[in-house]
């Protein structure tokens, strides 16, 4: 009967240490669980910035070919027919540029804002330069478009520059 109370003496001491390798295996776990949850995390962040950088990487060239894309297109409106019947062969390669221009734009996720006149001023796409009071229109409406604005996929590269009717109701 000495084996059995040497046994149970022994007891306490085993359930203790059993305890103590239980609370050792819990925090193993739960510090394996969070750096799996890191590691997660930091892999979609990671592809996260990927896909930032790859829509838009770009933003800064983009912005330096709308003042290309402005004067191409002042060029082609401030033409008169005349001119245009002059000189048609220049007019033409004018206009080939400004549509490759577009196309190349086009081809990186840059798209036109082009607002026209009698459109509602929306202030997260467009940029009012001034406001007047012009009769026969409605207040806050687009009285005149001076250039196109441009987003980057779903970004604002820059905001359409329009005139706003200031008619009262």
């Amino acid at each position: 009967m000495t084996d059995t109370s040497e046994f149970m003496e022994d007891m306490p001491e085993q359930d203790s240490e059993l305890e103590t390798l239980r609370a050792e295996r819990d925090e193993m776990r739960d510090r394996w669980m969070r750096a799996l949850a890191d590691a997660e995390n930091s892999r979609k962040r990671a592809d996260r910035d990927r896909r930032e950088a790859e829509n838009y990487g770009s933003t800064r060239l983009a912005r330096d070919l709308l003042p290309v894309h402005d004067n191409l297109r002042r060029a082609l409106d401030a033409a008169t027919e005349e001119q245009r019947a002059e000189s048609a062969a220049f007019f033409e390669g004018v206009e080939l540029t400004m549509r490759e221009l577009l196309n190349v734009m086009d081809k990186h996720g840059v798209k036109a804002v082009s607002p026209k006149v009698g459109d509602k001023f929306d202030p997260q796409n467009h940029e009012a330069m001034f406001e007047a009071p012009v009769p026969g229109t409605v207040a806050g409406n687009i009285i005149q478009v001076m250039t196109e604005g441009f987003m980057l996929h779903d970004r604002l590269l820059r905001p359409a520059q329009v005139g706003v009717s200031s008619t009262p109701a």
